[in-house]
């Protein structure tokens, strides 16, 4: 029998950091608004934290293709329960106000993005120091990412309900620091990237490198091969409507309907139905054509975000995201297959630091364009038009010439 001498602890430690950011996706704009009372304080932040953070991910893929992308995962861990941990803290002494909202998030970008793309590149050497196929890996790993974003939301809600939504953040820190102690398990020579000697370099050319490497990167997604541009392209256009109906539209709702708890759930419901999708293509992702599946999830997120747009009842708003979930499982995996299976691992850094960055850039401006909407025309009428705007994205994404045979 294979020993996962990689693969194991790889993915025990992406589930812990993977959960904390579950329940801090749930606690934090609730805390936020709570605090605030205003939606669009919640939009201005992320624009306020999407400078750091675009920095901290550029900079962040190029230590990853210099220096230990093992121990640059650890330390960025360290950071992010750090900041996380200081919010709680700071409420029960001085008492949270917007200003230590963006202290925070400033200093958690300075650990959370990179840590993120440090899990990114240290993926396909993962699967290859243990000696997996790809393809199915990604689909296990989405299935196992699945379950535990289901419990994350559950998580949220529950901790809401014992210790407060505030306290509630310990959790998200803790895992973070599990998420650290778990990595040292990954044996350090996985982390060693090609280009490990360029780290010796002086720290004068670091700044003139990030530019080079985010050059590089930006060739490297969208000039290399035309599946990963779309691939790319797609994933950051569903990441907005997403980051915007996950990040404003339904924290707004369930606060404004006096019932913050249950976005929890709904959250969860969307988790389990994408559980359910990944385990099918894992099961199955060889019986069905790769154009297939794409289409089969598009048509299906279609519906999904359709029922969880209307905002029509607790209800609807459930079967909408179930559904959502369930759709969105295959052509997550594939879209993970494309971007790890078709990026050298000489370039991984500084193009899924790069990648990274960009969604850094559009999530908050999309969060932030969300809340001015919603302060004009109400949260239901804007939840439409994000509705709409995915009926858009579906229809673009079927007739995409590069996406036509793959």
């Amino acid at each position: 029998m294979r020993k996962l001498r990689a693969t194991l602890p790889f993915v025990a430690s992406n589930s812990f950091s993977l959960l904390g950011n579950s329940i801090s996706s749930v606690v934090l704009p609730l805390v936020l608004l709570a605090k605030t009372g205003d939606a669009l304080a919640a939009g201005t932040l992320a624009i306020i934290c999407a400078i750091p953070q675009v920095l901290a991910g550029v900079f962040g893929g190029v230590l990853l293709d210099r220096f230990n992308r093992r121990d640059l995962s650890v330390v960025s861990d360290l950071i992010s329960a750090a900041s996380i941990a200081a919010l709680p803290i700071i409420d029960a002494t001085v008492g949270l106000s917007f200003g230590w909202f963006v202290l925070c998030g400033v200093v958690g970008a300075v650990g959370d993005i990179p840590g993120m793309t440090a899990r990114d590149t240290l993926l396909p050497s993962v699967v290859e120091h243990d000696g997996l196929e790809l393809q199915k890996f990604m689909g296990v790993a989405q299935s196992v990412d699945n379950l535990v974003v289901i419990v994350g939301p559950a998580v949220a809600s529950l901790g809401m309900g014992l210790l407060g939504s505030t306290n509630t953040l310990w959790l998200t820190a803790g895992m973070s620091l599990a998420a650290a102690a778990v990595t040292l398990f990954v044996p350090r020579a996985v982390g060693v990237p090609p280009k490990a000697g360029a780290g010796r370099r002086g720290e004068a050319g670091l700044v003139r490198t990030a530019v080079e490497s985010t050059k590089e990167g930006v060739r490297v997604l969208f000039a290399s091969d035309a599946v990963l541009r779309a691939s790319v392209v797609l994933g950051m256009l569903i990441i907005i409507v997403m980051g915007s109906y996950q990040g404003m539209v339904l924290p707004v709702f369930f606060t404004q309907e006096n019932a913050p708890t249950l976005l929890g759930y709904v959250l969860s419901a969307m988790s389990i139905g994408a559980l359910v999708g990944s385990l099918l293509y894992a099961k199955c992702a060889y019986a069905l054509k790769r154009r297939t599946w794409y289409v089969i999830s598009f048509a299906g997120m279609a519906f999904g975000v359709a029922a969880l747009g209307s905002l029509w009842s607790y209800e609807v708003l459930l079967i909408g995201a179930a559904l959502l979930g369930l759709a969105s499982g295959p052509v997550s995996a594939l879209f993970g297959y494309f971007v790890y299976g078709l990026i050298p691992d000489e370039h991984r850094g500084s193009a899924l630091g790069t990648q990274n960055s960009l969604l850094l850039v559009v999530t908050p401006v999309a969060v932030f364009a969300t809340s001015i909407v919603i302060e004009i025309i109400g949260v239901g009428t804007t939840s439409l038009v994000l509705a709409a705007a995915w009926l858009a994205l579906t229809v673009y994404a079927l007739v995409m010439k590069a996406m036509r045979e793959i």
